[in-house]
């Protein structure tokens, strides 16, 4: 019997190639910073048993059709929103993704964008570069305080609690909003449940840490944002289609809102020339909330014992379908 086929869609660390090679054929594409076109995965789906993939990668009813062998895929990542899961439950394929490896990674770079926001940290960044730092002024690049402020957190999830527990050391102010409370996270973290109209009206900074869903998206719109106060912070880093970006762009414009911090965006990558990188008030990052190499590495290998346990005939670990 021939040995299963596994195609992984960027190029990883040889030691997780390796891991699946002991037991797989195993192809790779040859590029670590440039998706695989979609003509290659094309082909590649046609003939593989299981698929290594990432968060970009568009894995549509049109994709997993022509998949003739397909047992697994695994995503190195939390949102699986790029792949066509109803489809894949259909023709029985288990999909699977990364939950929980990286959540206090994330949660660090949650705080610290909120953090950078809230002190104006790019903007202090750029003076320097920009040879523009002058005499001292009593108000120059003045900030907001993160100590004793309001933090809301929509989504309550493994993050949000994580981001919470962060809060809870700045002796911040806690309410968050999710579809559930959660009296375990009220107790242990001093956290108040809240309406979404009381935590807009109310948060100084809000964060949003909800999955992107048909329902969650533009869930922060114009609407939300004329709620929240005048200088207010937002902070994103869940997906980026939950938070209408021309909205935003409008609000940051017009003052409506303090400023915003972002790692993630409605259409990835984003170019120089996105409106919302013209503003001084928005500090962005490039999706990178999972990005330290501990995370990172353990995220490769948890996707690669997800296809082994898939090709095994196993139920999969972390199963979304």
């Amino acid at each position: 019997m021939d040995e299963p086929y596994v195609f992984i869609t960027r190029r990883m660390p040889e030691d997780i190639k390796a891991r699946l090679e002991a037991s797989c054929r195993v192809s790779m594409w040859e590029y670590e910073d440039i998706p695989v076109s979609k003509g290659r995965l094309e082909e590649e789906i046609k003939h593989a048993d299981a698929l290594f993939c990432n968060v970009s990668d568009n894995i549509d009813n049109e994709m997993l059709n022509k998949a003739e062998h397909l047992k697994v895929i695994a995503t190195m990542a939390v949102g699986y929103n790029n792949i066509d899961i109803q489809t894949a439950a259909d023709k029985g394929i288990q999909v699977a993704h990364t939950p929980d490896v990286l959540t206090e990674t994330t949660a660090d770079l949650t705080f610290a964008l909120l953090m950078a926001s809230a002190r104006r940290i790019a903007e202090g960044i750029d003076v320097i570069r920009n040879n523009e730092w002058g005499a001292w002024a009593p108000f120059f690049l003045t900030g907001r305080d993160i100590h004793h402020a309001r933090i809301g957190i929509i989504g309550m999830g493994r993050i949000g609690e994580a981001v919470a527990r962060r809060a809870s050391g700045f002796n911040m102010d806690i309410v968050y909003h999710n579809r559930s409370p959660k009296p375990d996270v009220e107790e242990s973290l001093g956290a108040s449940y809240a309406g979404m109209d009381e935590l807009l009206t109310t948060s100084d900074f809000v964060c949003v840490q909800t999955p992107y869903t048909k329902e969650t998206h533009h869930l922060i719109d114009g609407n939300a944002l004329q709620k929240m106060k005048k200088n207010a912070v937002l902070i994103n880093t869940s997906r980026g289609a939950v938070v209408d970006e021309t909205a935003l762009y409008e609000a940051l414009q017009a003052g409506e809102i303090r400023a915003a911090g972002l790692d993630v965006f409605e259409k990835e990558p984003i170019g120089a020339d996105h409106p919302l990188l013209t503003l001084p008030n928005v500090t962005a990052l490039p999706h990178i909330g999972s990005a330290s190499e501990d995370t990172r590495q353990k995220m490769a290998e948890m996707t690669a014992d997800h296809i082994l346990e898939g090709l095994r005939g196993d139920t999969v670990s972390n199963k979304v379908v």
